[in-house]
This record gives C-alpha cells, sequence and structure tokens, in this order.
C-alpha cells in the first residue's frame, strides 16, 4: 500500500451521515435529559403547577401527573425518550413519583456535567452512582416502617399524600376512603388484584358523589323500553354475538317477482331470530349483556319473555363482568346452556342511568367518579388511579417512609457519610449523588414560593439532629415530623424512582459517540450540525409546541 493512501482516512458512511462524538455528545445528551426534566419539575409536590397540553387536534389536557405530561409532549429526541422511559417504568413499577424519578434523574446528569468539566472519567461517574443507588436503597429499607395491611388509617394517608396537590385533592378525605375499601375488597391473603377494580365517570355533579360499587357499572339503556329496569335474582348471560339476521358470507342478488315470495323471506328472517331468542329463554337467561346489536324484532321477542338486555356494550365492561357475575364470555350462542349463565342481581339507577351489576361472592368493584366538567372527571381519575396503586403496593410491600422529602434528606445526609469509605473518584460521584437527592426538597419548597436553600439548611440540620422523619409541610412552611402529621409514601416507591433514574442517567453517561443515518438536527429549520458539534442537535423536536 502506497504511502498517499495510507494518509487518506477511510469513510465508512454516506455522505448524509452525520456524527457527534465525545464531550459534544456528552454535552447534547445531558442538555436534551435535562430538557425533559425541567419540563415537569414544576409539577412537583402539592403545590406543583398543571400543564395544558394540547395536541394538534385541539384536544387538551389538563394535568399535573408527570408520566402523562411526557407521554403527551411531542418529543423528537433519542436521548430525551430515554428519560421518557423513566417516567414509564415508574409508573409501570410503582404507580406514582414518576415526576420525582425524571427530575432525580436530570438532577444526576446536571451533577454528572461538573464531574466531567472536572477530568473525571464516565465510567468512574457510573459506578460511583451505581454504587450510591444501591446504598441509598439499603437505606430507605433501614428506615422504612412496617405496615399493617389491615391499618386503614394509615393507609388512608398514603392515598391522600398521593392525591394531595392533584384533582383529586379538594375530596382527598372521602375518595381516600373509597380507595382504601376498594384495595382491600380486592385483597386476598396479602395478594391485591387490581384487575378487579374498575373506574367509571360521569359529568354533571361533583367529585364528593363519588361512590364505590360492589360489583360493575354499565352506562347504556334497555333495548327496548318494555323491558323490566331491574332483575333481583339475575340469571346474567355474558353474549359476544349479534342477535341479528345471520349474513351470507357473498353478496346474493335475488330477484323477487311475487309479493309472497318477499313475505317468505321475511317470514324466515323473523323466524331465525325467533330461534335465537329461544336459545336463550332456554339457557334461563334473564339478563343478556351483548357486546354486539341486537336486532329491533329480536328485542320485541326478549322484551316478550320479560329479559332485560343491553347491547353494544364495550368489551373492557365485558371483560370486568366476567369477574363481577362469574360468568365466561360466550361466542356461540347455539352452545350457550345454564352453565354459562351468571348470578347477582341487576338494578338501574334512573338519576344517572347507569346498570348496577352486582355479583354472588365477587371481589370486583367498581369506583364511580363524579365532576363537573370531562377535564375535571379525567384529571380526578389519574389522581385515583395512582392513590390505587401506591396503597396496593403499601399492603404488598408492608413498609412506607415519611413525605414531604423526609426520605431524600436523610438517605443524602447517610451516604455523606458513607462516601468517605469509597475510594478513588467514584467518592466524587456518591456525593454527586447525595446533591442530586436533595433537588426534591429544594423543588418541593420553590413550588410552594418557598425559599429553597433556607428550607434545605433548616433540613438537614433537624436530620443532623437525628430527627429521621423530619420533612417540609408545604402548607405552613415549616419543618415537621411528616410521619406523624400523616404525609406517609410507599417505600417501593422512593427505591424505584432511585434505581429507574440512576439506570437511565448511567445510560446516557456511556454514550459517546452520536452516529445518524441522516441530519442529526430534529429541529430541521434550525442550523445546520456539524460533523463534531452539537449546534443542530438540540431540537427537542415539537415539544415546545406541545407544552
Amino acid at each position: 500500500m502506497s504511502d498517499r493512501m495510507q494518509d487518506q482516512p477511510m469513510v465508512v458512511m454516506s455522505e448524509d451521515s452525520q456524527r457527534v462524538k465525545d464531550k459534544d455528545a456528552q454535552d447534547h445528551n445531558i442538555n436534551a435529559a435535562r430538557a425533559v426534566a425541567d419540563a415537569v419539575r414544576s409539577t412537583l409536590g402539592p403545590k406543583g403547577m398543571d400543564k395544558m397540553l394540547v395536541t394538534d387536534t385541539g384536544d387538551v389536557t389538563i394535568t399535573n401527573d408527570g408520566v402523562t405530561t411526557l407521554q403527551e409532549m411531542d418529543i423528537d429526541n433519542p436521548t430525551a425518550e430515554m428519560i421518557i422511559e423513566v417516567a414509564e417504568t415508574q409508573e409501570d413499577e410503582a404507580g406514582d413519583g414518576t415526576t420525582t424519578a425524571v427530575a432525580i434523574a436530570g438532577e444526576l446528569l446536571n451533577n454528572a456535567e461538573d464531574l466531567l468539566d472536572q477530568d473525571v472519567h464516565p465510567t468512574a461517574i457510573t459506578k460511583g452512582f451505581q454504587r450510591a443507588s444501591e446504598m441509598a436503597r439499603e437505606e430507605i429499607d433501614d428506615i422504612a416502617r412496617s405496615v399493617d395491611p389491615s391499618d386503614e388509617d394509615l393507609l388512608r394517608q398514603v392515598a391522600e399524600t398521593s392525591m394531595t396537590g392533584k384533582g383529586a385533592e379538594l375530596n382527598k378525605e372521602a375518595l381516600a376512603a373509597l380507595v382504601v375499601n376498594a384495595v382491600q375488597q380486592v385483597t386476598v391473603d396479602g395478594t391485591v388484584d387490581l384487575d378487579h377494580i374498575n373506574i367509571e365517570s360521569q359529568t354533571g355533579r361533583t367529585a364528593s358523589d363519588s361512590e364505590l360499587l360492589t360489583g360493575g357499572v354499565i352506562d347504556d339503556d334497555p333495548v327496548h323500553e318494555s323491558m323490566p329496569a331491574s332483575v333481583d335474582d339475575a340469571h346474567v348471560l355474558l353474549l359476544d354475538e349479534a342477535i341479528e339476521i345471520e349474513e351470507t358470507e357473498a353478496d346474493t342478488d335475488v330477484s323477487v317477482t311475487d309479493p309472497d315470495q318477499l313475505q317468505s323471506f321475511l317470514d324466515q328472517e323473523e323466524q331465525q331470530l325467533k330461534e335465537k331468542v329461544q336459545q336463550i329463554t332456554e339457557t334461563g337467561a334473564n339478563v343478556v349483556f351483548c357486546q354486539n346489536g341486537i336486532d329491533d324484532m329480536a328485542q320485541h321477542y326478549l322484551a316478550k319473555e320479560g329479559i332485560l338486555a343491553v347491547e353494544s356494550v364495550k368489551q373492557s365492561d365485558m371483560s370486568f363482568l366476567t369477574d363481577v357475575v362469574g360468568a365466561p364470555i360466550v361466542a356461540d350462542l347455539a352452545s350457550a346452556s345454564e352453565a354459562d349463565l351468571g348470578g347477582g342481581s341487576v338494578s338501574r339507577n334512573t338519576t344517572d342511568d347507569l346498570f348496577y351489576v352486582e355479583g354472588d361472592n365477587a371481589h370486583a368493584v367498581t369506583l364511580l367518579l363524579r365532576g363537573s366538567t370531562d377535564h375535571v372527571v379525567d384529571e380526578l381519575e389519574r389522581g385515583i388511579t395512582d392513590a390505587l396503586d401506591v396503597v396496593a403496593q403499601t399492603v404488598s410491600d408492608g413498609r412506607a417512609v415519611a413525605g414531604g422529602s423526609a426520605i431524600e434528606i436523610e438517605v443524602a445526609r447517610r451516604l455523606r457519610d458513607s462516601a468517605e469509605s469509597v475510594s478513588g473518584r467514584e467518592q466524587l460521584a456518591v456525593e454527586a449523588f447525595a446533591d442530586a437527592l436533595e433537588l426534591v426538597p429544594r423543588v418541593l419548597a420553590g413550588n410552594a414560593g418557598l425559599d429553597s436553600i433556607d428550607t434545605l439548611v433548616e433540613l438537614r440540620s433537624a436530620h443532623e439532629a437525628g430527627e429521621t422523619h423530619a420533612g417540609l409541610d408545604v402548607e405552613s412552611g415549616e419543618v415537621t415530623n411528616t410521619f406523624e402529621s400523616g404525609v406517609v409514601e410507599p417505600a417501593h416507591i422512593k427505591e424505584q424512582a432511585v434505581s429507574s433514574a440512576t439506570e437511565a442517567a448511567n445510560l446516557i453517561l456511556q454514550i459517546d459517540d452520536i452516529i445518524s443515518a441522516g441530519d442529526l438536527s430534529t429541529d430541521k429549520g434550525g442550523d445546520e450540525a456539524g460533523g463534531s458539534g452539537a449546534g443542530g442537535m438540540g431540537g427537542m423536536g415539537g415539544m415546545g409546541g406541545a407544552m
């Protein structure tokens, strides 16, 4: 090979490909992740602000729920999407704490950037963060208190803490009682099955009118006005087959030359419907919930038999009714029998135009949430869903910690004390991890209109004095024992937030090269990305528009 060929760089990427390396890649990734974290930080805590999210079609969502905000934002950046995965993982594994997890991840990267500027290698930072994460989870477990699953007062405090600052806050005491009752009814031998809890919503009334029903709710009308409105001793058939004239697979044209021929066709169709209704009556069913349609003629015959029928029931409602009445969904009416029927009672609430379906010995329950408008009900449902998750977590896990950032301050203090035992530059990462945890009290204070620095100093002083459960009361602005004052959170949520945030931060810090097959910039109208610079990569896509 000639010297001239050796001097020429080998080109392995297409002309359209772009690449960002080393410090520029790290800066880009950190900035993108921090932008996402900053976007939801103002929603944290009881005094957090709401976000109005407007889609391209004009649909409006008003919420301060972290995962909802991030999912609705129009983000077009691979690094930012990693942070969104933190929220989604937190939601799936713990049910709440999404904003906390994302905020900690952003702060970990922010502190990591300072260490990178001090020439600390990314490997040392990630090892230190991972070690600090393990230590933090151990400390959380050590600090946590055991919870008796039958302790309704503490479980209500957990539910109220989760709902505070959300759409359910104004009626949190009454709603918390419903949440705890619902969880206890679907708990068997210490195992909580939230699939047995259904949430239905109605507008036009206040949240204080919400109620817990043993069984299911069907928001529909009887198919015929002559049908009974209520059936006390119900034999329920859940049907996934239309009670209509069966259509042929192929389109067929029929020429009718005689009125008698037309009448014959009509008689045949009527006979088909009679046979379907007869099949239902032979099973002994007196209530039919049908996922498909019911022909007008069939409605008439069902009413004559005294059978209550509802058509076009949602698939999700049908699935829930299988647990309520203890019956399978029948796909073939011809094979239906008495063994396919469920038992219970069906009653009509004429005020709300709802059917209440209660089953014999069923554990399934329905939370009927009410609110003045669709936006109110939607946010109320998000708050109740989080509350159900955290109460279920507390019952299953059996541990709780003081809220109001008490746990973060105490863990940060213990990490700093333990950092001295960590050798090398990893010690700096452990200390940076402790600093990141203290973002939570700083943001809580700032969102409540308090001085973040003064609050942090006061909290640190209380914990140095041995007050393990000292946290911020955002209502009074004072530092107090939040466990005793009823601000309680599941320990698992805190552990999961630390774990998710650490994994995401470490994943991002380990990237030192970004290669794209096309333009690296997600902002097509901005400056073009240079071959080694991150200038064109700062775009968060349509994120700004969604905010």
